[in-house]
């Protein structure tokens, strides 16, 4: 197992900050690498055009070399209609770690490889993850059960078992991970890195209203749904989001049969059914990104310094 040499030395935390829909943007991104991990964000969240170019230009200006490295999600789909454009300023800005999402192809990869730019891509079980490597990614995210947002189904134990049965390159974990002891378990298990997403809603940093980010704190995992009604793809959601925008999250129709315009009031699916990992029960405040670090920070150590074998 070796991190990419771009990573190596640049970390004081084996994490990645996950790229979350609407949630992540510079403030969290630089506040993130700036206390030693990596911060992500969807190429998507910056919106309206021109947006994207703007963000990548603040993070070069920003971030030193004294910095964790950034990394860009890219939606790799063919209902994607901005990622040729978003691709191009990935490789005119040389962003130093992309992540692909939604399927993996040979010619994003080959375009991040010509300026020294890695690729992660994230995958739900075995048969993905050998896909993306045959296609040329130089690592993995393992998205397991309990993972925010799109989650996997499998167990991360069996997960990365399997990966590691043939691949010895950088491997994340997702699914659960919210505290420095479950970062340091992820190691022992075979990853490289944690892979973290939920916890950092509850930060002030996010871009997140203030309802979410006291339910992230006010909820645990047994308020989590897991569901394909809201965006045609299996993920984990918060039980009362789903309950405040006039659902039931015990009798949900199938995702075939979902009527958006049955909610109440002017609530959006896409912004008002508010996701979460099952992780969510180790979070008890909102604080600063940097004070949260520093607290995975201790406890990492904590762990690993306390393992006996």
């Amino acid at each position: 197992m070796t991190l990419p040499a771009s990573l190596q030395g640049r970390l004081s935390l084996p994490l990645i900050g996950s790229p979350m829909f609407i949630i992540s943007q510079p403030e969290l991104v630089i506040a993130q690498c700036r206390a030693g991990i990596v911060g992500a964000f969807p190429s998507l969240n910056a919106r309206p055009s021109g947006t994207f170019e703007a963000w990548l230009q603040q993070l070069g200006a920003e971030l030193t070399d004294q910095d964790a490295p950034f990394a860009v999600n890219l939606i790799v789909h063919r209902t994607n209609a901005r990622l040729e454009e978003d691709l191009a300023l990935c490789v005119k800005y040389k962003v130093p770690i992309v992540i692909t999402s939604l399927g993996a192809q040979e010619k994003v990869n080959e375009a991040i490889h010509s300026y020294g730019g890695i690729v992660l891509h994230d995958v739900i079980n075995n048969v993905f993850a050998r896909k993306a490597i045959e296609k040329g990614a130089d690592g993995l995210i393992a998205v397991a059960a309990g993972a925010g947002g799109h989650a996997g189904t499998l167990s991360p134990f069996a997960l990365i078992q399997e990966i590691r049965a043939w691949f010895d390159g950088p491997l994340a974990l997702s699914g659960a991970i919210a505290t420095g002891r479950s970062i340091a378990a992820a190691r022992m298990m075979g990853a490289d890195l944690g892979y973290m997403g939920t916890p950092f809603i509850a930060t002030a940093e996010a871009n997140a209203v203030d309802a979410y980010k006291q339910m992230i704190v006010d909820s645990s995992a047994g308020d989590i749904v897991y569901s394909d009604v809201f965006t045609g793809v299996l993920g984990n959601y918060l039980r009362p989001s789903i309950i405040a925008s006039g659902m039931d999250p015990d009798k949900l129709p199938k995702a075939a049969d979902m009527d958006f315009e049955s909610l109440a009031g002017d609530k959006k699916a896409w912004r008002d059914v508010w996701g979460a990992g099952q992780g969510i029960g180790a979070i008890k405040a909102v604080q600063p990104a940097g004070d949260f670090i520093a607290q995975l920070k201790a406890e990492y150590q904590a762990a690993v310094s306390g393992f006996v074998a």
